[in-house]
């Protein structure tokens, strides 16, 4: 986490005295400016969109604070303001409250009390910002915009992801477990002309095997053992707008059938029903398994993946879209701290270089986990790398086996090494140049016995030696 916190007052010592406590208690950094024309170019640049709080000052030369809040209020709605002032003019509180301030704190203020509205405020910032981001969700308004990566790692699969929503085809979103299949699914939702109507989950892998059927397509009361009342099922209660199935390469063979049926007819026969009914859903589905290899092991339908893969979506891994890992453990951080009813611990500099650098197999949602569980078993303020040891000693093991092979094969003269150096793999050329190379010394420089142990011509191996 960078300076969450912009501190905007013109006595220079005022400043280091809250940044010191901002420091001392949170382990914070901040934001200086001197005036709020200074604070408005931070807030309009790119570090203002770290900043979650603002302490201001009213009494302040080029531009005051009340100027300063009627532009808040009107630009970033959301930071909360802390007040600071000499003047104990209670008009002037209840005038700086109504234009957004959530706090009126007089000069000279206690320690306490203003480390108490900080903490308070700083929950008020990260609590409305996920009561922002859970609205546009409810709503089926949530964006490519929404995403985090949108311009960094995720550059590519979101300009693809337009393009899907623009339209009303089957998409079908591929990656490995954990990359955010479903959320994508939802900013194509979101995107769409569906938006603003129902975007329904299901995840086909969850479902018991005798309750697929209903689940999806709704059943009639008295249709089975069980069935004590009608269930409309999941495709029609997307009506209008996008069912969203996760893990469809779960699904059992009859079923398959009766999506197939679905998608080329737009109608639901729910259990039990004598007739069909119409339905007008969107289709985006996702799967981790590779679905052609499932066709040729008789497990999926070749006719059902023809129909739901029209638009085909791969997410990319966590370790190809590094760049995002800081914003994403900011945003996990954040959402934990809402969870637990906290505030957001900072992270050093040091322990986010061990999360960037780490392979994250499960992806996304490993890393969720892994800040979970730092939060929970940190009692600093800051996280640091103590609190990633399990990735440490992870990271550790694996360069040392890798080390140690390494090692091993370069304590053998005719052993062909298969990466280089930087631990980039070598290319086939490189090898093969190598083998001639190691081939040729064992027979003491004799082409001709060279080239008849590596089943080469005399000529080829001339020309690939001059090449």
């Amino acid at each position: 986490m960078g300076k969450p916190i912009l501190i905007v007052e013109d006595d220079n010592m005022q400043r280091k005295m809250l940044e010191a406590l901002l420091y001392r208690n949170f382990e914070y950094k901040a934001h200086e400016a001197a005036n709020g024309r200074d604070a408005l170019k931070i807030l309009n640049s790119e570090k203002g969109a770290e900043i979650k709080l603002i302490i201001m000052d009213l009494n302040m030369p080029v531009m005051s604070g009340m100027d300063m809040l009627e532009i808040l209020q009107q630009s970033h709605p959301s930071i909360p303001v802390i007040v600071l002032t000499g003047n104990t003019d209670i008009k002037l509180a209840v005038k700086a409250m109504k234009l957004g301030a959530i706090d009126f704190i007089n000069k000279p203020y206690e320690a306490e009390r203003m480390v108490t509205t900080i903490r308070n405020a700083l929950k008020m910032s990260t609590l409305m910002k996920e009561v922002t981001r859970l609205k546009s969700e409810k709503e089926g308004r949530f964006t490519f915009e929404n995403l985090i990566g949108a311009q960094g790692g995720l550059v590519r699969a979101v300009a693809f992801g337009r393009k899907a929503a623009a339209s009303d085809i089957p998409v079908l979103v591929t990656g490995e477990t954990g990359t955010g299949k479903e959320v994508f699914a939802k900013a194509i939702h979101g995107e769409s002309d569906r938006a603003g109507r129902p975007f329904i989950a299901v995840n086909c892998g969850a479902i018991p095997a005798q309750l697929v059927e209903s689940t999806l397509f709704g059943h009639e009361k008295g249709s089975f053992t069980g069935a004590t009342e009608k269930v409309i099922g999941k495709f029609r209660e997307a009506e209008g707008g996008t069912i969203f199935l996760d893990e469809v390469g779960e699904l059992p063979m009859e079923t398959q059938v009766k999506l197939l049926r679905v998608l080329q007819q737009k109608e639901v026969e729910p259990v039990g029903a004598g007739k069909p009914v119409n339905v007008n859903v969107r289709i985006v589905s996702a799967t981790n398994r590779d679905l052609e290899k499932e066709i040729g092991n008789g497990n999926f339908r070749e006719d059902l993946f023809f129909r739901l893969n029209v638009l085909q979506l791969e997410l990319p891994t966590l370790r190809q879209r590094r760049q995002d890992i800081p914003e994403l453990v900011e945003h996990f951080i954040e959402r934990f701290s809402i969870n637990e009813g906290g505030i957001p611990k900072s992270i050093s500099r040091a322990a986010l270089e061990v999360l960037t650098t780490f392979s994250w197999p499960g992806n996304v949602r490993q890393l969720e986990n892994t800040i979970n569980r730092a939060m929970v078993l940190s009692e600093k303020n800051k996280l640091d790398v103590e609190d990633f040891s399990n990735l440490v000693e992870a990271s550790t093991s694996k360069n040392l086996k890798t080390t140690t092979a390494f090692a091993n094969a370069s304590s053998f003269p005719n052993t062909i090494r298969m990466l280089h150096d930087d631990g980039e793999f070598k290319t086939i050329d490189e090898l093969e140049q190598e083998v001639m190379k190691k081939a040729l010394d064992h027979f003491e420089g004799n082409v001709t016995q060279t080239a008849k142990a590596l089943g080469m011509a005399k000529s080829t191996f001339y020309k690939k030696m001059k090449d």
